[in-house]
């Protein structure tokens, strides 16, 4: 109990002394809490840190399976104004039940994720922000349950339309190489909206469709809060669309962002 009330009180003091910083810069964007993409990179010198827990329930050929993941981090940093570098990692447990028999549980690290992302146009007139995104998924930095045998890759071009002073709608599209070394075709539709000038929500739609096996098809709603220019915090949840052998019940996540800038 005493850790519970420790852990609320600096949460507390690290909003408070986020709230007096300077709010002179524009506004944080970020790539979480949705699965869109943005088009956006954080600045030359500028490191942004996007972090929080995430609880996903899923059902497959009768199977329970729920992943909790711990620390779900990504690093991003600015090496010019259009361009920057990204490194991401996951602290994970994974569980799977049929029944009340347990039959898998591991905790470990996910495939450590580095890539890039490049501003390639401003938005102007009809013709939106657009940017674009690679990574790799390295297999030797997982531990030996979540090892895929190759190295995953993913390349995605992300887009962003501004509708209104308080609204806008953000969609991606690429390509990524699963486990299996099959290639999947992979989408996302999300739309934002600015209730104030420091809470905002969104919907999103997302998906794949592999080459093979079956297409998953999912949807998430969100609400943001920005603390002030440099720290955001945001809560999510959603669920799958589609009834097939593998199914996603529920997803549940909260996190934090937060901007270091060049001085």
């Amino acid at each position: 109990m005493k850790k519970v009330l420790l852990f609320i009180n600096l949460l507390i003091i690290a909003v408070t002394t986020a709230q007096t910083s300077d709010d002179n810069q524009d506004a944080l964007i970020t790539d979480r809490p949705d699965v869109t993409e943005s088009p956006f990179t954080v600045g030359k010198g500028n490191f942004q840190i996007e972090t929080g827990a995430t609880f996903v329930d899923n059902s497959e050929n009768g199977l329970k399976i729920t992943e909790t993941v711990y620390n779900t981090t990504l690093l991003r940093y600015g090496l010019s104004n259009n361009f920057e570098l990204r490194l991401g990692w996951d602290f994970l447990n994974s569980n799977t039940k049929d029944g009340s028999q347990e039959l898998f549980d591991v905790t470990g690290f996910n495939p450590l994720l580095i890539g890039a992302k490049i501003e390639i146009t401003d938005e102007k007139d009809w013709i939106p922000q657009i940017g674009l995104l690679t990574h790799l998924r390295l297999p030797f930095t997982a531990v030996s349950e979540f090892k895929p045998e190759d190295t995953g890759m993913e390349l995605i071009f992300a887009f962003n339309h501004t509708l209104t002073d308080q609204s806008g709608l953000g969609y991606n599209l690429g390509t990524r190489i699963g486990d299996n070394r099959s290639l999947e075709y992979i989408y996302s539709v999300s739309y934002g909206h600015s209730i104030t000038d420091k809470i905002g929500v969104y919907g999103e739609l997302y998906g794949d469709f592999p080459e093979e096996g079956k297409s998953a098809h999912l949807w998430d709603a969100g609400i943001t809060y920005l603390v002030n220019n440099n720290f955001q915090l945001d809560a999510t949840v959603g669920t799958g669309f589609q009834d097939s052998n593998t199914q996603q019940d529920l997803l549940f996540s909260i996190g934090l962002s937060y901007r270091i800038l060049k001085k």
